[in-house]
Formats: C-alpha cells, structure tokens, sequence
C-alpha cells in the first residue's frame, strides 16, 4: 500500500526550528515526552528543533498537532471585537498595545518558562538610541511586544504596504542597527569591532534576505549573527581588536564594564539577552543555543559576578529587583558611551552585493584556473612509461676479461686420472687425490 504526497499537503507547515523549541515550553513539555506521544527518541526530537531533520508523514502530523498554539478565542463564535495586529507603522508611532485596550482580547503569552526553570521576570527592553524613549533595539516593530500583540515579520508589511524588499531592509536597519551597535559594545568591549559587526551580520543578511525576511524575528536573526561575529576568537589576532577600548571615567559604569568583560562570553550574552534586551529565558536559551536549565544558570552566575563588583544589585531583594537594576545599569552605561554612527543602509547593501560579486568571480575564477591546469597537464603527460636508458660510462681500475687459461701439469694429470678410472660408490662425490 502506497501512501499518498496529499496527506502530507494537508498537514499544515512546521515553524521554523527555533519557533518549534519555543512553542514546545511554552507548553511546558519536554523532549522525553514529545517522544513518547509522536512515538520516536529524545534524539530525534532534538534534532527536529535543530534543523537536521525534519518529521515526515503521520509523525509530522501529530508532532504539528501536538506543538500547534492554543487559540484564546473559539473560532466557531461570533468575535466580540476585531483582533489587533500591530503592523510596522503602527508600533513605530506608538501605537497602545492591544492587551492595554479593554475592548478587545488579549492572547496569552508567547511562551512560559518550564517548571524547573527559575521564576525570573522579563526585563523591559534595552533602548535602541538615547533618543528613543520605550522604543526597542530587536523587536521587529521597534517597540516592546506585550502580551496580547502578534509580532508582524516582513513579509506581512510587504503585503500591507507593498513596499519593495530594499524599503523593508532599510527601514529594518534604521530602527535596530544603531541600538545593536551599543548592545555589540556592551558584549565585546571594542567600539570599532561592535560597528564592524554589525555591518557585516546586515550584509549577510541582505545576501539571504528571502530567508530573513519571512522569519519569526528579523531583528533577533540579525542581532544573532552580530553576536557569534563579535564573540569570535579570531579577532584576537587582530592588532586592532586584541584589547578592549578604554572603560568609562564615571567609577559605577567603570565597574560594570569591566565586570561584563571578565564574564565568560557565553554568560555575558546571555546576562546581555535577558537583563538587556529583555528576551524571555526561552528565547534567550534558544539564541545561545543552549538548554534552559543551563541558560538560568549561566544567568544567576553572571548575576551573582556583577553583584560582587556593583553592592546596589548585592542589596536588592528579589531577582525583579536585581533584573530592572541591571537592564537599568546597562542602558546607562550603552547610552552614555559614543559608539560609531554605522553606514547608511544603502551603503551595506551596495557592500553586501560587491562582496557576493567578488566570492563568485573569485570562485569562478578558481574554477576556470583548476580546469586550465588538468587540460594542460592531460596534454602535456605522456601516454605511457618508458625506461630511460642510462648512458654508457668508462670505468677503470677492472682487467679485462681474457680467454680460457692453460692448464697446468697438475691438471693435466687429474683430467687423465678422471677420464680413465671409473667412479664407484662415494668416489663419485669425493675424488681421490693423490
């Protein structure tokens, strides 16, 4: 019995792999237990939510059924109110989150943190410019997302404004380029290396823009990759990067900067994500690509390093209070510091696709110059081996070889002793002499 290509049509499309990790703790399910309902190991779920593989047939059914969000309202029922979507002119005006709004529903949260996670509050936003009051440096809208608002990627906007995919990139660059240049700093310590990064995770965004821009998170995908570029090891090798600037005058920021760069780099963007930027411990453990356990543990390390440097977040009496003194510190200490201004969007873009241009000239070129090189080798080989024949030489110092010798009368006599008896017995083998 063959199985149809329409039942796997039917079944809807899976999230993207991060989206399906944070939609499974959201559920506060693990891995054990998805195996167990979908009828698979704990390996091959893990290797789902992180993109090796993916489910096919009546397991990516169940697995989809299993991780789908639960809808607030009935959609049999008549909707009391229109749901709100907040679009990206909307939030970048300031639009009155919907959970605010006490005519229409709000939805439930995005995510929650599992049970054997700390209860640790979500930290309001890091500011993207000293000039932005609330607005944020990786939300895609630019404000903080509540509860009830549904985040709009990309390609929504383009449907709702029709606007071309240089406007989206450019207009995503203006609102979250600038604050993540100052999150970059806070990470690396190295102002010149925080602008470079930036730079180059927007160029290689612009180079894969079909995929940025129908993800969950454009502002995250970027702000992802800005980080793995400015953690990089290598750069140690750099003359211009192998120290970090000089820290802050003022001794409270001078504390604070020098306590994050004495933080492993794993803990100081994780601390970063969650005190900083204001991610869910979910988002943060999935960005760092590590489990939640170990990211609330990375977490209350670096907390429990900065406290022993800065003895107001020592006093503070809860994990709230330690988490909005430091998203406090940090936007203080990102605003107060003068970053490079990045390039226009225009100019990434233009970068972006000379850099392409020249990656594939070269390996076109690297290509052209291997095949020229076997035609010629193939031309110029020979067939088949031949033996070179070495040359004749002289050589003294041997005499030559001269005729058959004289015989003696001793040998004359044996030859005749030979020729006329005839051996018997061990005769044969050893000869009389006499």
């Amino acid at each position: 019995m063959t199985r149809s290509t329409t039942d796997e049509a039917a079944v809807p499309p899976l999230p993207s792999p991060k989206e399906r990790r944070r939609l499974r703790e959201a559920k506060s399910l693990s891995e054990d237990e998805v195996a167990a309902a979908v009828g698979v190991t704990r390996a091959t779920v893990r290797s789902w939510e992180t993109g090796r593989t993916s489910p096919r047939g009546r397991k990516r059914a169940l697995y989809a059924k299993l991780i789908a969000p639960e809808s607030p309202v009935n959609p049999t029922a008549k909707p009391t109110a229109k749901p709100t979507v907040v679009t990206t002119k909307a939030a970048a005006a300031g639009a009155r989150p919907a959970a605010d709004r006490p005519s229409e529903p709000a939805a439930a949260p995005a995510a929650t943190d599992p049970p054997e996670a700390p209860a640790l509050p979500e930290a309001p936003p890091l500011p993207s410019d000293p000039r932005a009051g609330a607005g944020t440096a990786d939300g895609p809208s630019g404000a903080a997302d509540a509860p009830g608002e549904r985040r709009t990627s990309p390609a929504e906007a383009l449907d709702e404004r029709r606007i071309s995919p240089c406007e989206a990139f450019d207009e995503l660059y203006a609102r979250t380029a600038p604050g993540l240049v100052r999150q970059t700093y806070l990470l690396s310590g190295r102002r010149a290396l925080a602008r470079e990064s930036v730079e180059r995770a927007f160029e290689l965004a612009w180079q894969r823009w079909p995929e940025v821009a129908v993800d969950r998170d454009p502002a995250g995908w970027v702000r992802a990759a800005a980080y793995e570029y400015a953690m990089s090891p290598w750069h140690r090798l750099r003359r211009t990067h192998r120290h970090p600037d000089a820290p802050p005058t003022e001794p409270g920021k001078r504390a604070l900067f020098d306590a994050l760069l004495d933080l492993p780099p794993a803990y100081r963007r994780t601390l970063l994500l969650y005190d900083g930027v204001g991610l869910d411990l979910p988002e943060t453990a999935a960005e760092t690509e590590a489990s939640t356990p170990a990211a609330a543990g990375r977490l209350m390390t670096a907390r429990a390093a900065v406290a022993e440097r800065l003895p107001e977040l020592a006093e503070a009496d809860s994990p709230a209070e330690q988490s909005a003194l430091l998203h406090d510190r940090l936007g203080g200490l990102a605003r107060a510091e003068h970053v490079p201004v990045p390039r226009p969007a225009r100019a990434v873009r233009t970068g972006s696709e000379n850099k392409a241009r020249l990656w594939t000239r070269a390996a076109v070129a690297g290509v052209a110059l291997l095949i020229a090189v076997t035609g010629l080798t193939l031309h110029t080989a020979p067939t088949h081996y031949e033996q070179p024949i070495s040359p004749p030489e002289r050589v003294g110092g041997v005499p030559p070889r001269g005729g058959p010798q004289k015989l003696t009368a001793q040998d004359l006599k044996l030859q005749k002793s030979l020729g006329e008896r005839l051996a018997h017995g061990p005769e044969r083998l050893v000869p009389e002499l006499r």
